[in-house]
């Protein structure tokens, strides 16, 4: 499969960086992640903002 021993080694340690990058990236992004709560605040915040445009948009068209 390898022509030389060098080239082997060469494989491994790409395969080996490549695995502890996709390591390194999960536990990054798991902590970087926003929680279940932020998620349900931030939608509130955007559920009422959409109600008060709603409003100010029929207080606007006078119904």
């Amino acid at each position: 499969m390898c022509g030389t021993s060098y080239s082997c080694q060469n494989t491994g340690a790409f395969l080996m960086g490549t695995m502890a990058g996709m390591a390194a990236g999960a536990v990054l992004g798991a902590t970087m992640a926003p929680s279940s709560r932020q998620i349900k605040r931030t939608a509130h915040k955007a559920a009422r903002r959409v109600n008060e445009a709603i409003d100010h948009l029929a207080d606007a068209m006078d119904m």
